[in-house]
């Protein structure tokens, strides 16, 4: 069975974009300007105030990947090994486009936590920009041959305790994609500074990392 691995990443409007209402209504129950900032920083975890900048998606079978990503600029190149590509859009709407139509090439998909982020958020970014899905990415939580949520997987569908992926990983003894230096608080100000590259690196790094628990999941977890 062909599976692919992905992970998103995501970038908050800018808030002093937003209408004043909603402003208000966001920072309705903040006492000081510590939860005002910590606030405002989570703004890049709901699709209803950000917005998708980086796909990476990774053939689990192959390790042929690539990673879907916005910049201001749009070119195509690959990796010095060829095995991953990198795209770039100047248009959400077109990133999820080409996401659609690659996810509908495999029967299986894997993330890291994605059934809780990911996928609703795809789903959802999808539905504001007109964009129509291509496969449902919330089908039945326990049927892993559709969906397998590493995550999940590895805290037995929440009987124990949820780590980060950073965590797991080295925990297992893969590199995890944090070591590189970048992490998501990052995204805001590479985005400001047009390190658009530097987002998609990062972005496939999380992949590879999910697809190398995703190994380790069917080695010794799965049952299989």
């Amino acid at each position: 069975m062909s599976t692919v691995v992905f992970d998103i990443e995501t970038l908050a409007y800018p808030f002093e974009s937003m209408e004043q209402k909603q402003q208000d209504y966001l920072l309705k129950f903040c006492k000081t300007e510590e939860e005002k900032i910590i606030k405002i920083q989570e703004m890049a975890l709901s699709p209803f105030t950000a917005l998708v900048i980086a796909i990476g998606m990774l053939n689990a079978e192959t390790h042929n990947g690539m990673v879907l990503y916005f910049a201001d600029n749009e070119s195509s190149h690959k990796s010095d090994d060829g095995k991953i590509e990198f795209i770039a859009f100047t248009d959400e709407r077109k990133l999820l486009e080409e996401f659609w139509s690659i996810i509908l090439r495999y029967p299986q998909f894997v993330t890291f936590n994605g059934r809780s982020f990911d996928c609703p958020f795809l789903l959802l970014r999808s539905a504001m920009l007109k964009v129509k899905p291509t496969r449902n990415l919330m089908p039945y939580r326990y049927d892993t041959k559709q969906h397998c949520d590493i995550l999940e997987q590895f805290t037995f569908y929440g009987a124990t305790r949820r780590f980060s992926l950073d965590f797991i990983c080295k925990s297992f003894g893969i590199q995890s994609p944090k070591e590189q230096g970048i992490t998501g608080l990052d995204l805001q100000p590479l985005f400001a500074q047009k390190r658009f590259f530097e987002i998609a690196e990062y972005c496939i790094g999380d992949v590879i990392a999910t697809a190398e628990l995703y190994r380790i999941w069917q080695q010794y977890m799965s049952g299989e």
